[in-house]
């Protein structure tokens, strides 16, 4: 299903005018064009039908943390701002490195949910690796919760894992790896 950017355009032209706002003015006429292309940006991902290649290659546990992401919160249709860490135990093989990040993008570019999104991406790498073994912590700032209702800049921990993560010092490793990675140092 794509977007309907006329549809969009149309439903932001009636939001302006409900909360007061002319939309001919000068600062609000392109603004209903701005919403349209910033959703369908926003929420372009979901790309079923990705191919993953595998290596041959070995290691403990791969990690990639510090994987900035930004989504939608769709409660709201505010950003949630955050960083994604992930980690798998290969199976005998291992994903090109870049594909990691492309699997929190993907998730990312739909209306979300976080502890949702945190389960996609462990769901998506597990598959694509073949690896039992995934842990993936996502930390973000809800806008939605910054700036309105509570107006608290706490950041949301999510935190799931499967197979050998079972293992707390496995947990405890990995959780001392991402340390230096961590939200607090990319953002707020």
């Amino acid at each position: 299903m794509g977007v309907d950017k006329a549809l969009i355009k149309q439903a932001v032209r009636q939001i302006l005018v409900a909360i007061g706002e002319d939309p001919e003015r000068e600062g609000l006429r392109r603004t209903p064009d701005r919403v349209a292309n910033m959703l369908e940006e926003l929420t372009n991902g979901r790309e079923d039908n990705v191919q993953y290649t595998l290596f041959e290659g070995s290691s403990n546990m791969i990690i990639v943390a510090g994987i900035r992401f930004s989504t939608l919160c769709e409660h709201h249709l505010l950003p949630m701002l955050g960083v994604a860490h992930v980690a798998y135990i290969p199976n005998g093989k291992v994903i090109g490195v870049s594909k990691i990040p492309r699997i929190v993008v993907k998730y990312s570019r739909m209306l979300q949910l976080q502890e949702r999104l945190t389960r996609q991406i462990m769901n998506e790498v597990s598959s694509a690796t073949g690896s039992g073994d995934v842990m993936v912590l996502t930390e973000a700032y809800h806008t939605c919760m910054m700036i309105r209702g509570v107006r608290s800049a706490s950041p949301l921990v999510s935190m799931v894992y499967k197979g050998k993560f079972n293992d707390s010092s496995l947990r405890l490793e990995f959780l001392e790896y991402i340390r230096p990675f961590r939200l607090n140092k990319f953002l707020v």
